[in-house]
């Protein structure tokens, strides 16, 4: 499902206009600088919980050795922030099942 299905689905179960139900999506999803509730957050540095589904959150990977497989050469790798996932309870039993 991409975030047009996303929309569209939306829509049909709330009883918005598609385009209403878009602006929504985008509103919570997008990945533009500035918007994006999500990755406004995650950009501060804060988590987003939603209960029952999971935890939107960022964690640090640290500098580590690696080797450039073209090369051979042992490279080093900086450390970064990236973005994560955890699944909740609700949707892990739902899925599980």
């Amino acid at each position: 499902m991409n975030k047009t299905e996303l929309a569209e689905k939306l829509a049909t179960k709330t009883g918005l206009s598609r385009a209403k139900a878009a602006e929504v999506v985008n509103a919570i999803f997008s990945t533009d600088s500035g918007e994006g509730i999500i990755a406004v957050e995650l950009d501060a540095g804060r988590k987003v919980q939603i209960t029952g589904f999971g935890t939107f959150e960022t964690r640090q990977r640290a500098e580590r050795k690696g080797v450039n497989p073209g090369t051979g050469e042992t490279i080093t790798i900086p450390k970064r922030k990236y973005a994560a996932f955890k699944t909740g309870k609700g949707l892990k039993e739902r899925v599980e099942k």
